[in-house]
């Protein structure tokens, strides 16, 4: 399971709503409006991952 840098949603890589490569990571997202919004601004989500 991954976790959605937006909500913090848990997300399976398997199923998914969608994909993001920012800084050669690789996100998953729960939403395509999580999606979006992390696409918007990935620098405000990237450190909450981790």
């Amino acid at each position: 399971m991954k976790r959605d840098p937006v909500c913090g949603m848990q997300v399976s890589e398997n199923h998914t709503a969608g994909t993001s490569e920012y800084k050669g990571k690789k996100y998953y997202f729960c939403s395509p409006r999580c999606k979006e919004t992390f696409e918007h601004n990935p620098e405000k989500y990237i450190n909450k991952d981790e």
